[in-house]
């Protein structure tokens, strides 16, 4: 069981026999009162975004997930498909909306972990870094420094993002899955 104070973001908590993702917490007190964690939640079944305040008396359970390993195959018409590790005749397919925009910066063939909770597919957890080779880069203008000295280039899964003027065609860079920026080249 978590104290309301304890419910911080990338748990994973069981509110009203459902499971939700800690987006946001923030614990405060309101002039004479008792503290309140003040939460940003996302119901992993559903993906809607809820904000529920915990009070001092609260407690709740930490979602038990179940997380293993699939390998992502190739996406076809808003279809992601993947299969098991072990045994790749085993394929099976989810939609955008399960799998989320982050998909975009994993390669095919690569290993990612499928979360479940009670038998029921949640979604999946990429890993918060991945190294990727840039495909297409346009050439560092000089002298084109006043918007900060980034430029745009495309990754090898057809990605776009912004990084440094020194990046070139062929180099690897790490991306954040998360926030979906550079984080530096590898």
């Amino acid at each position: 069981m978590l104290k309301y104070n304890e419910i911080k973001p990338r748990k994973f908590i069981v509110y009203e026999g459902e499971p939700f993702e800690v987006l946001d917490s923030h614990v405060f007190r309101k002039q004479q009162r008792k503290p309140v964690n003040a939460t940003k939640l996302r119901n992993l079944l559903t993906g809607k975004v809820m904000e529920i305040s915990f009070h001092q008396s609260d407690k709740v359970s930490e979602a038990n997930l179940n997380t293993r390993q699939i390998k992502y195959l190739y996406e076809n018409k808003g279809e992601y498909w993947f299969c098991e590790v072990t045994d790749p005749s085993k394929r099976f397919s989810f939609d955008a909306n399960t799998v989320g925009s982050q998909i975009k910066y994993v390669r095919s063939e690569s290993l990612i972990d499928l979360l479940s909770f009670e038998d029921k597919i949640l979604g999946i957890k990429l890993p918060i870094k991945v190294e990727l080779k840039v495909k297409d880069a346009p050439p560092a203008v000089k002298g084109n420094t006043a918007q900060g000295g980034v430029k745009q280039v495309i990754l090898e899964t057809g990605a776009t993002i912004n990084t440094p003027m020194f990046i070139n065609s062929g180099d690897t860079i790490r991306i954040n899955t998360e926030t979906g920026e550079y984080v530096e080249r590898a």
